[in-house]
C-alpha cells in the first residue's frame, strides 16, 4: 500500500468523479455484484469509464471496479492508451489494478478509502503486497518457465515482430 498523505487541494472535477465513483460502488452493493468498490476514468474532465466491483456477478476475480472502468474507458475511446486520463477510484487500487493503470498509461489515480480501512473489512492487498517483495522462487504462487519449446518460442516472437506488432 501506498503511504500518499491526503491533497487537500483536489479539484472540483476529481470531487464530481468521486461522487460518481460512490454511486457505482453503492449500485454494486445494492446489487450485490461484488465488494464495495466502483471507479470512474476521466479525461478532460469528462467520464468516459465507469464500473464498480463484480467479481461476485460474473464469478471473475478480476472484474475489479478499477478494471472495469479502465475496459469501458478504453473502449470509448477506442485505444489501449489512457494517457491523460485520470482514474478515480472509492478505495485505494490493489496491486492488479494498480498495474493496469500502469498498462493503461493512467498516471493520476485518486482513491477516498485507504488500505487500512479496507483492510479492516476485510479486503487486505498486504499479503500480494508482501509476495511481491520476494524473490520469485520464495512465493507462494509458483512461476514455472516450461522448457524444451524454445524453437515454439523464437517462432512466435519472430512472428510478431515480423508483423511489426504494436507494444503498448
Amino acid at each position: 500500500m501506498s503511504k500518499t498523505s491526503p491533497d487537500k487541494k483536489i479539484s472540483s472535477g476529481i470531487l464530481l468523479a468521486a461522487r460518481a465513483a460512490f454511486k457505482e460502488a453503492y449500485a454494486g452493493v445494492s446489487l450485490s455484484h461484488g465488494g464495495p468498490f466502483g471507479a470512474v476514468v476521466t479525461r478532460s474532465g469528462v467520464i468516459i469509464g465507469r464500473g464498480h466491483n463484480t467479481v461476485l456477478k460474473e464469478e471473475d476475480p478480476t472484474c475489479h471496479a478499477e478494471i472495469n472502468a479502465i475496459r469501458k474507458a478504453s473502449r470509448y475511446l477506442k485505444s489501449h492508451s489512457l494517457k491523460g486520463c485520470a482514474l478515480v477510484t472509492t478505495a485505494e487500487p490493489c496491486p492488479m489494478c494498480l498495474a493496469a493503470a500502469y498498462w493503461a498509461g493512467i498516471r493520476n489515480v485518486y482513491y477516498m478509502a485507504g488500505g487500512s480501512a479496507i483492510s479492516a473489512i476485510g479486503f487486505s492487498d498486504e499479503k500480494i503486497y508482501s509476495e511481491l517483495k520476494k524473490s520469485a522462487k520464495k512465493r507462494s504462487v509458483r512461476c514455472v518457465r516450461v522448457c524444451g519449446l524454445e524453437r515454439e518460442t523464437k517462432d512466435l516472437i519472430f512472428r510478431w515482430k515480423q508483423k511489426k506488432g504494436k507494444i503498448y
